[in-house]
């Protein structure tokens, strides 16, 4: 599978997350894909308990993508993911095998302000604009 039809594949999986469409949400993962959410500590294995993992979570989601990069096996998406209202700032790694998701990882993290030593050089830019 070549970059644009990993791309195009990428596309369609985040577009089917925001819409809650569960089905072709989860197309792009193999039958024994394995997701790490290393801040939890938890690994689902499958494609089917990833998917049942995410179709049970009781809060509305909203994603935001900002930016898909990649080449070849190893693609990276940050994107907003806002649980009724409330913003949370994602990174997901992406390992594909023939052409599927063999491998994903998500990091999270909530908004914080600028420490104080440093907010003199910062430049603010909203919780919607990638940085």
């Amino acid at each position: 599978m070549g970059d644009r039809a990993v791309r195009a594949a990428l596309e369609r999986h985040w577009i089917a997350s925001d819409a809650s469409d569960f089905k072709l949400e989860h197309e792009i993962y193999r039958e024994d894909a394995v997701l790490d959410y290393p801040q939890s500590g938890e690994r689902i294995r499958g494609r089917q308990s990833i998917q049942e993992s995410r179709s049970v979570q009781p809060n509305k989601k909203r994603f935001t993508v900002w930016r898909m990069i990649g080449s070849g096996d190893l693609w990276v998406t940050e994107f907003v993911l806002t649980y009724d209202g409330i913003p949370s700032y994602v990174v997901s790694i992406m390992e594909f095998r023939d052409g599927l998701v063999a491998h994903e990882t998500q990091y999270f993290s909530d908004r914080f302000d600028p420490a104080p030593s440093r907010a003199h050089l910062v430049e603010r830019v909203g919780e919607s604009t990638p940085c």
